[in-house]
């Protein structure tokens, strides 16, 4: 799972910084050479065109982390069953989830930075018209935005954090994902943003161990390599560096897109444990395997209840 997600996540690293970077280029080559009557409409258009390119990695990321996740997921359930799967046979079980996977992913971005866009067009608004007073209120309703959507967010993420397993373990729609995900939290709120809390902040932690060290031998490495400040060489130093950290955060997303996809993934199994005995159903769904039935069922599927019986009719 690290080598595949090594691999996704430096692919789209590399095509991140490579579409950002020629956009930036073609943008800011046009800005240069503008001049005469368009110049200003060659300038907003070279802006736009640059904050639109920008958009392309943002997407990028956001399916691959939908893909890792998915993946991982399915590693985890069918691990808790002794199975052993390759990549190709995990991507072939996650065939027809992953679209649903990077919808979610895309509605979820879209709902929160709708409702950031709301926050901070108002503040924009308040500034620029309300006077002395609208800078006083736009610093309150930043306050209170910052505050409240803390809060939400944390109560949103933790009561729907499980969406992605329940789309690829119990293959949900999004609308039924969702609402299994609010159900399945019920009662277990804390302990699931306790648990992911605390998962986020060791990877945190662990990444900035590693991460300042490095950065400091670097600043180091540089003034030993280049004492003059020669510009050239300064150049080359500065691309080192940047390649260096680049690895870096590549290696450190890969690793935190395997703990933290993993951890939802037990987390959810912990709980359908709790309230809806699977312990027994994985037992009892190995113990057929190994007696050659391949007719039990996946325990991770939900099964409808049955329909209660219709009552007597009296005569």
């Amino acid at each position: 799972m690290f080598g595949f997600s090594l691999l996704v996540t430096g692919a789209v690293s590399i095509i991140s910084v490579l579409i950002v970077g020629l956009f930036a280029f073609w943008g800011v080559s046009r800005i240069s050479s503008a001049s005469g009557a368009d110049s200003e409409a060659i300038v907003a258009g070279s802006i736009a065109t640059i904050l639109l390119g920008s958009l392309i990695p943002i997407v990028l990321s956001i399916a691959a982390v939908a893909v890792l996740q998915g993946v991982i997921v399915l590693e985890v359930a069918r691990g808790t069953l002794g199975e052993k799967h390759t990549l190709a046979g995990l991507l072939r079980a996650a065939r027809g989830r992953i679209w649903a996977l990077i919808g979610w992913a895309l509605l979820a971005t879209l709902v929160v930075s709708l409702a950031v866009t709301i926050v901070v067009v108002a503040i924009v608004l308040l500034v620029t018209f309300g006077g002395p007073a609208g800078i006083g209120v736009s610093v309150g309703l930043g306050l209170l935005a910052g505050l409240g959507f803390a809060v939400l967010g944390a109560w949103l993420w933790t009561r729907l954090c499980l969406v992605p397993t329940a789309i690829v373990i119990e293959r949900l729609p999004i609308r039924q994902a969702v609402s299994r995900s609010w159900s399945l939290t019920i009662g277990y709120f804390w302990k699931t943003l306790g648990i992911q809390l605390l998962v986020a902040v060791i990877i945190s932690v662990v990444s900035q161990v590693v991460s300042i060290p490095l950065s400091i031998v670097m600043s180091f490495v540089s003034v030993l390599i280049n004492p003059q400040g020669d510009v050239d060489a300064s150049i080359g130093v500065i691309v080192v560096i940047y390649a260096l950290t680049l690895l870096l955060s590549v290696v450190i997303s890969a690793i935190s897109a395997v703990i933290q996809s993993a951890t939802t993934a037990l987390i959810y199994i912990d709980i359908r444990m709790r309230k809806e005995g699977l312990d027994l159903e994985l037992a009892r769904f190995v113990e057929a395997r190994q007696a050659g039935d391949d007719s039990v069922p996946d325990p991770y599927l939900v099964r409808p209840s049955a329909p209660a019986p219709a009552p007597p009719a009296y005569t």
